[in-house]
C-alpha cells in the first residue's frame, strides 16, 4: 500500500464489525419478510444506501481535492453493475424469509468461487490448476449442502447461490472501471442504479405495503442503519490494509450467522451444512492463499 500506513490489525478488526453489521441487517429483513415483499425491503435498503456512497465518495481526500467532478464515462457499466446488485439482492432476500439463516448465508459465500470463474470471460485472466481447483472444491461443498436428487433438495436453495453469481459479477465488472476514477463515485453510481432499480421492482411486483407500525418502520430504519454503516466500515477496512489480508477473515461471517440464527431463530441447521461449508471456505481460503502468492511472485 504505497504511501499508506498498513494497520492490519484495526482493518481485520473493523471488517469483522461490518460482517456482524451486514448479518444484523440479514436478521431483519428475516424476519420482516413475514409482512413485506423481498424487492420491497431491497428498494428500502438501497435508497438508505446512498448514504454511505456519498459519505465514501466525500471520504476520498484526492476526490475532494481535484474538480469533484460526478461526470464518469463509464456510467453504463455503473449502471449495469447496479441493477446486478438489485437482482441479487431480490434473490438474496427471498432466500432469507425462505430458508434457515446460517444456510442462505453459507452458500451466499460461493461468491469468491464465482468471482474466479467469472474473471476468465470477462477480464481475460488466466486461472491456473490449483485455483481451479478450489473453484471445485467449493461448489463441491455447495452440492454437499443442496443435495440435489435426495429429499432434503429444495429449489430456494438455488436462490442464494443465484445471488452470489451476481454479487462476484459485480465484483469482477469494478476492475474494468478507468483508472483515476474513484471508486466511491462508481458506487455511487451503482447505488443510484441499484435504488432506481429496485423501487421499480417492487412496483412491478404489486407495490408498497403499507407499514404496520412504527415499530415496523423502526425494524427498517435499522436495517438501512447496520447495512449503510457495514458498507462504511468495509470502505473503512480496505483503505487501511491490502484486501487479501482481509479476505481470510470474511468467512467468519457463516459462523455469526449459525450463532444469530440459533439465537433468534432456533435454527441450528449444522447436519444441513457440514461438512458443505468447511469445503466452500477451503476452497475460497485456497484462492485466497494462491492470489497472495501471484502477487508476490507471478504465475497462476
Amino acid at each position: 500500500m504505497t504511501g499508506r500506513t498498513d494497520n492490519a490489525v484495526l482493518g481485520i478488526l473493523i471488517s469483522i464489525v461490518a460482517l456482524v453489521l451486514f448479518d444484523l441487517m440479514g436478521l431483519i429483513i428475516k424476519a420482516m419478510s413475514v409482512r413485506y415483499g423481498a424487492a420491497e425491503l431491497s428498494a428500502y435498503r438501497n435508497l438508505f444506501g446512498l448514504v454511505p456512497s456519498a459519505v465514501a465518495l466525500w471520504m476520498t481526500a484526492a476526490w475532494r481535492r481535484g474538480d469533484r467532478s460526478l461526470r464518469m464515462r463509464q456510467w453504463r457499466l455503473a449502471v449495469g453493475r447496479g441493477l446486478a446488485v438489485t437482482l441479487a439482492q431480490l434473490l438474496f432476500y427471498m432466500s432469507l424469509g425462505l430458508m434457515a439463516f446460517a444456510t442462505a448465508t453459507t452458500i451466499s459465500y460461493t461468491t469468491a468461487l464465482f468471482t474466479t470463474a467469472l474473471a476468465v470471460p470477462l477480464l481475460g485472466e488466466r486461472v491456473g490448476a490449483i485455483r481451479w481447483l478450489a473453484v471445485a472444491i467449493g461448489f463441491v461443498g455447495v452440492v454437499l449442502i443442496m443435495r440435489p436428487g435426495t429429499v432434503d433438495f429444495a429449489w430456494v436453495m438455488l436462490l442464494p447461490f443465484g445471488a452470489s453469481a451476481l454479487y462476484a459479477y459485480t465484483g469482477v465488472t469494478a476492475r474494468l472501471v478507468d483508472e483515476g476514477v474513484p471508486t466511491p463515485l462508481f458506487n455511487l453510481y451503482s447505488s443510484g442504479a441499484a435504488a432506481v432499480g429496485s423501487v421499480v421492482l417492487a412496483l412491478a411486483l404489486g407495490g408498497f405495503t403499507p407499514l404496520a407500525s412504527w415499530q415496523d418502520a423502526g425494524m427498517i430504519l435499522l436495517m438501512g442503519i447496520f447495512g449503510g454503516s457495514a458498507v462504511l466500515c468495509l470502505v473503512i477496512s480496505f483503505r487501511m490494509t491490502e484486501p487479501s489480508n482481509l479476505a481470510p477473515f470474511s468467512y467468519f461471517g457463516i459462523p455469526i450467522a449459525f450463532v444469530f440464527g440459533w439465537v433468534f431463530f432456533d435454527e441450528a441447521p449444522f447436519d444441513t451444512l457440514m461438512p458443505g461449508a468447511l469445503l466452500i471456505v477451503g476452497g475460497g481460503l485456497m484462492i485466497v492463499v494462491r492470489e497472495r502468492r501471484l502477487r508476490r511472485g507471478g504465475g497462476a
